[in-house]
């Protein structure tokens, strides 16, 4: 494990040098987080690495325990399965309700996040893309005037509900193919063509769950 640098945030090195040994298989599912011993191990104090532990608590990836050490998260397949059903409800509908109030700025923002999806992709930093990749159908529900629809998809696509993308190991394999996947569901909203855009969010997310029985399990 790496350890942090001076002159940048503590917090911040310290929470994407866990995240990537998380996502890389370094730590093991159930691996115990001693913070003593992890802190010491990266050159920190205990109030960077909590804060740290924190954040990866709830994105999913750590799991917290009252009076024990923190511990890497695993994932439920049989769970992971019923959050992508849920989410191809909820999304394939969201694209019907938004795609005809889609305006010039969110296009720009679509096109902005795809380019740094890519530029991911090249550089090899695969956190940084799955961040991009939610952030992408984020961006589609931000759209929705439904405020509760919108704070479902929210918690569909953040936390424990997602971390199984990353716990399954399944980026590396898969970013490219999501890419090629969005930019097409790009192109069809620019057009405002309903039923394609409808259909090729759902091949998308049949997609998502074919690699991560694929690759993930």
């Amino acid at each position: 494990m790496k350890k942090v640098e001076p002159k940048k945030s503590l917090s911040e090195q310290t929470y994407n040098i866990i995240k990537e040994s998380i996502t890389s298989g370094n730590l093991s599912d159930g691996e115990s987080l001693p913070e003593e011993k992890l802190a010491k191990k990266l050159g920190v104090s205990r109030t960077p690495l909590r804060d740290a532990l924190n954040r990866l608590a709830a994105e999913g990836l750590v799991v917290q325990k009252q009076g024990a050490p923190s511990e890497v998260a695993g994932f439920s397949k049989e769970r992971s399965l019923e959050y992508m059903e849920l989410r191809k409800l909820l999304e394939v509908y969201n694209i019907e309700k938004i795609i005809g109030s889609v305006t010039e700025d969110v296009i720009n923002e679509l096109e902005k996040n795809l380019e740094d999806q890519l530029l991911a992709i090249k550089q090899g930093t695969y956190n940084d893309f799955i961040d991009q990749d939610r952030q992408f159908h984020l961006l589609l529900a931000s759209v929705n005037q439904n405020s509760e629809l919108r704070k479902v998809i929210h918690r569909m696509n953040t936390g424990v509900n997602r971390a199984f993308i990353l716990l399954s190991k399944t980026v590396v394999q898969s970013a490219e193919e999501a890419y090629d996947e969005h930019l097409e569901i790009f192109e069809v909203i620019k057009e405002k063509d309903i039923e394609t855009a409808k259909v090729k969010m759902n091949v998308h997310l049949d997609n998502v769950k074919e690699r991560f029985l694929r690759y993930g399990t």
